[in-house]
């Protein structure tokens, strides 16, 4: 039986609670799976993306060390959890070529790689393994929807559901 290509599911959050817990339920399978995964976050101003983060730092070994905070004005952070977790934030980049760093980061399976803004990157710098976690509106809280691309990333989404 061949893998899929991709897994997707849609989900309800009603509050910050709801995505910091989410972040936690990432946290748990990122930390089983145990390779290098990346998540790419794609939603408007006030969504949720740096909250999401703040969960999955803190859930992950290490993560109470971890100072979350939105990259904007530096573009990344790099938390001291297992696995190390660099959180890059594009929003300032718009559309412009991405820094090597990023670039050497998205090809790293030593590294959670977490990218918010990912719509500012072209997707032909997209890595081929991905975790992709898109806001969308909601009368009520928020919608997200996650698709998994790629081997590692379906493993990590079947864990965390």
């Amino acid at each position: 039986m061949t893998e899929p290509e991709s897994f997707r599911l849609e989900l309800h959050l009603d509050d910050e609670a709801a995505t910091l817990a989410l972040g936690q339920r990432l946290a748990r399978a990122v930390a089983e799976i145990g390779v290098g995964i990346n998540i790419l976050l794609n939603g408007d101003l006030g969504a949720g993306k740096t909250t999401l983060v703040r969960g999955l730092a803190a859930a992950l070994p290490g993560g109470a060390d971890a100072r979350v905070s939105s990259p904007s004005f530096n573009i990344m952070n790099l938390y001291p959890t297992t696995p190390e977790a660099a959180h890059f934030d594009l929003y300032r980049l718009e559309y412009q070529e991405p820094d090597e760093s990023l670039l050497e980061f998205l090809q790293d399976d030593d590294t959670l790689v977490i990218v918010e803004w990912v719509q500012y990157l072209d997707k032909s710098f997209w890595p081929d393994d991905f975790l992709l976690l898109e806001w969308r509106p909601a009368t009520a809280g928020r919608t997200i929807e996650l698709t998994a691309t790629g081997k590692n990333a379906i493993k990590t989404l079947r864990a965390a559901f």
